[in-house]
């Protein structure tokens, strides 16, 4: 517990009873400082204040010494002043220093010197006994160089008997939440002894600790715990001071919080060091255990049954309310209505009244009215369909706190019951029919519904939802194709949504009570039931529209025989061409089966000979735009020509036949019908006859042949190859004849076949394809009958077979242009030799003058080394040969 300080009436009249022994202390200190001043003197130092405790509580007192001469660890020794008499007690020093009265409790460790630090020790009394009242000194033996200073100090201990005493007064055991609940708890003393009381209550929470609430004293104050500190502000929380020693805490309204454990603690206390507070005894009584009862747990809402009404009548409904207490209870409450049971978040407000009683500003069309504490009446006049649903009643208690603040104690929602508002009988019909029934696929349909017998109310809407079934199972849901609502506006569903987006199906309001249905091209998916319901909204009170009625037409069934589309195409021959340069003419005639307003393709196509793979000439599109497929001869992209002549019925005409267009030629004809999004969607296909194109060629016959020097080279060479043109029978005009020539190279490093090297036409024009290698070739035209091929700088890719193709051109005297056939030679393999010498001399040298340079460089240094770095300068003296013998004769 943190200190208390002293109220400064209380320690005057506390201290005029110790004054005559204070003084005597101080005089005898002030006599040991007037002998012992000067330089560093010793001071002992006990507790200044006389003190008091309770027998039967432990004591400690500290004695320190300071500013003293000699060995760091000082030595304590203890006396008392009793009955005019002094006995020592214990001793650092000596076993036998304590005195036969004490000495037993000393061996018993009932008083006992602990040693705190060097220059502080600390005398404990375990159990206090009232005959242990006296002065305490504490002595130090002198270790200085100098008598100084003060060598002892005392404190009197007063021990007065132990009469504090706290008497419970259990609370109940529970109690409702909001009700006032009142503590009392008893502390007696003996008033004869000097000293002061305090009141504590606590509380403990399951395992917690337990929590102070309020302290009560000692000085009259009282201190309120961290928890309760605003409570207390507002008033809720009262300790008081009763007669009779009872002391009294009230909490003005009980909280869940205020459950748990309660216990009351009375403390004895004396003024002591000063302006402290020092408490001597402490003593507690469980007051019992409290429960708050929450008021979730007995708030109770009910409403009545389920109700029908007829429309225009008025709603009653009441919301009866069950709850415990009713004490600083406030409820508010609103009325809800949704379309199901648990839909609150879809719920709308009807009428709502806070806690006070007041009713919300515009909170809903329905009155609420409050018969009694626990019952709230709504009432709804003239009720409609958008009354209909499911309503609750939904009640707040709130708790109105000390402060005048409410705090939201519980909240419950009563179960729902279900109020239907029955719509007057239907007195009109509906029935279905089809001015426009599909027969085949792809025709339109219109349906009508139709409303009959009494007209709707003047402010009454019609609104018309159609409805599909395809019959394929029983068991499915018809489909809604669409609807038009109470305003008019149209409401769509996915399936039918594209459909009606793009405006193939059309709904209308052709009258004010007869609705249409019209499918501008049905779709085999179509077939099936169709109907129709109408319905009449009314307006409603919160302005919007309520649906009244609804009729559903008999349903309508829709369906045709489904026949496979048929064609059958027919080629006719117009114009025959009977010679090269001739036109020719074929027609197509189409006849179609069970097709609703087809289109039609045509491809023709040409096969060279009966069962050869065709080739295409040209196509005409349903929208009658042509195109050239297969046909890529730059000079008769005009000789082509598509047209329709009938609805059913096309021509092909080909301008100036040649010989390379004898063959067989028929018409592929495709049949394509709109879909329902106007996109062509193909039907049926078929093909015509073969007509063909057959006349003699009466001009010369020509032949090709292919002819080299040599069929061996070596890399780097070139080699010329010649395609030579023969014309067999009358020779034309020189100007008459012309060819076209093309060269290929079939090579073994290549997989894709011949590749072209180059070509020349008929004009005399050279075109010549990339190449990879390093080599190059050239084509020129020799003489008039032969086209000479030169390779460049052969390389190893160019070996292969070479052959040429050529196509002459012969002139009309009418001055027309015919194109032959196209003629193949034979193949000559060039063969690309390995120059070995060619390849190795160059490197070999190479290799041979390197070798001589190093060579002659290797020579020089050597010769440059030993003439500069190996010659011996100095001279050897001349020894004659003489001198030599005469050393070996001896």
């Amino acid at each position: 517990m943190p200190p208390w300080r002293l109220h400064p009436k209380i320690g005057d009249k506390f201290r005029s009873g110790k004054k005559e022994t204070k003084m005597k202390i101080h005089l005898v200190t002030c006599l040991l400082f007037l002998m012992f001043a000067g330089g560093e003197a010793r001071v002992v130092s006990v507790p200044e204040e006389p003190l008091v405790r309770v027998e039967g509580q432990p004591l400690s007192l500290r004695c320190n010494v300071s500013e003293y001469e000699g060995p760091l660890e000082q030595v304590f020794e203890w006396q008392v002043f009793q009955e005019g008499k002094s006995f020592q007690l214990i001793s650092f020093m000596e076993s036998s220093y304590t005195d036969a009265r004490f000495a037993k409790r000393v061996a018993d460790g009932d008083i006992s010197l602990l040693r705190l630090a060097d220059s502080a020790a600390e005398l404990r009394i375990r159990v206090l006994r009232v005959s242990d009242s006296g002065i305490y000194t504490c002595s130090t033996p002198s270790t200085d160089m100098s008598v100084s200073g003060n060598y002892q100090a005392s404190v009197p201990l007063d021990v007065i008997k132990d009469s504090l005493q706290v008497l419970s007064m259990a609370p109940p055991t529970e109690i409702p939440e909001g009700n006032p609940l009142d503590i009392h708890c008893i502390a007696t003393r003996d008033l004869k002894q000097n000293t002061y009381l305090s009141v504590t209550w606590s509380v403990r929470r399951g395992t917690a600790p337990p929590e102070d609430i309020v302290t009560l004293g000692p000085d009259g104050d009282h201190r309120v715990g961290s928890s309760y500190i605003q409570r207390h502000a507002d008033m809720g929380l009262l300790p008081q001071s009763m007669k009779g020693n009872i002391f009294s805490l009230v909490l003005t309204e009980t909280r869940p919080s205020d459950e748990g454990q309660y216990t009351c603690t009375a403390r004895e206390w004396v003024p002591e060091g000063g302006a402290l507070w020092q408490p001597i005894l402490e003593k507690s009584a469980e007051l019992g255990l409290l429960k708050v009862m929450p008021i979730a747990e007995s708030l109770k809402v009910f409403l009545e049954k389920n109700a029908t009404l007829n429309l225009h009548d008025t709603l009653h409904l009441t919301c009866s309310v069950a709850l415990n207490n009713q004490v600083n209870i406030g409820l508010e409450v609103t009325w809800l209505v949704g379309p199901d049971k648990d839909g609150s978040n879809t719920s709308r407000i009807l009428a709502h009244m806070n806690q006070d009683g007041v009713l919300a500003n515009g909170s809903g069309p329905g009155e609420i009215s409050r018969t009694g504490f626990d019952e709230f009446q709504l009432l709804l006049r003239h009720v409609d369909q958008s009354d209909s649903g499911f309503y609750s009643c939904r009640v707040q208690a709130w708790l109105r706190q000390s402060g005048g603040r409410w705090v939201q104690a519980a909240e419950k929602t009563s179960y729902p019951v279900h109020i239907w508002v029955t719509t007057m009988e239907a007195n009109f019909n509906v029935t279905l029919s089809s001015p426009m029934t599909p027969q085949i696929l792809g025709q339109p349909m219109v349906l009508v519904c139709q409303m009959n017998g009494e007209p709707p109310p003047a402010d009454a809407q019609l609104g018309v939802t159609w409805y599909h079934h395809s019959g394929a199972d029983t068991g499915i849901a018809p489909q809604p194709i669409a609807a038009i609502d109470e305003q008019g506006d149209l409401v769509l569903w996915d399936d039918y949504r594209p459909l009606l987006e793009q405006g193939h199906i059309v709904l209308s309001k052709v009258k004010p009570r007869n609705f249409r249905l019209h499918f501008q091209q049905m779709q085999d998916s179509d077939q099936g039931t169709y109907h129709c319901a109408v319905s009449v909204w009314t307006r409603v009170r919160n302005g919007g529209w309520a649906k009244n009625q609804e009729v559903r037409s008999e349903k309508l069934s829709i369906k045709w025989e489904s026949k496979s589309p048929r064609l059958y195409v027919v080629a006719r021959r117009l114009k025959e061409a009977s010679r090269a340069g001739a036109t020719f003419e074929m027609s197509c005639q189409v006849i179609s089966q069970h097709l609703l307003d087809p289109g039609y393709s045509v491809l023709i196509r040409m096969e060279e000979s009966i069962r050869s793979q065709p080739r295409k000439i040209a196509s005409l599109s349903p929208d009658l735009v042509m195109k050239l497929e297969e046909w890529s001869e730059p000079d008769r992209l005009d000789s082509v020509v598509m047209e329709k002549i009938g609805p059913k019925e096309f021509r092909f005409r080909l301008y100036g036949a040649m010989v390379s267009d004898r063959g067989f030629y028929f018409c592929d004809v495709t049949a394509w019908t709109r879909d329902v999004g106007k996109a062509w969607s193909k039907a049926v296909n078929a093909a015509s006859n073969r007509v063909q194109i057959s006349f003699t060629d009466t001009g010369p016959s020509f032949n090709v042949s292919i002819h080299t020097d040599t069929a061996n080279v070596y890399p780097g060479e070139t080699t010329k190859m010649e395609c030579i043109l023969g014309l067999l029978g009358a020779a034309p005009n020189a100007g008459d004849v012309s060819y076209e020539v093309q060269w290929y190279l079939s090579s073994h490093h290549a997989s894709t076949g011949a590749t072209l090297l180059a070509s020349m036409d008929r004009w005399g024009v050279v075109r010549k394809s990339p190449r990879n290698s390093s080599s190059d070739c050239s084509l020129e035209r020799a003489d008039a009958q032969t086209f000479r091929l030169s390779v460049h700088q052969t390389q190893d890719l160019d070996a292969g077979e070479y052959h040429c193709r050529a196509t002459p051109w012969l002139r009309s005297p009418a001055g027309t242009w015919t194109r032959g056939s196209e003629l193949t030679s034979t193949r000559i393999f060039l063969i690309v030799r390995f120059a070995l010498w060619d390849s190795m001399k160059l490197p070999l040298l190479y290799g041979l003058g390197a070798t001589l340079a190093v060579g002659l460089f290797s020579l020089l240094l050597g010769l440059m080394c030993a003439h500069c770095w190996c010659r011996n300068t100095s001279r050897t003296p001349h020894r004659p040969c003489n001198n030599l013998i005469a050393l070996e004769m001896d």
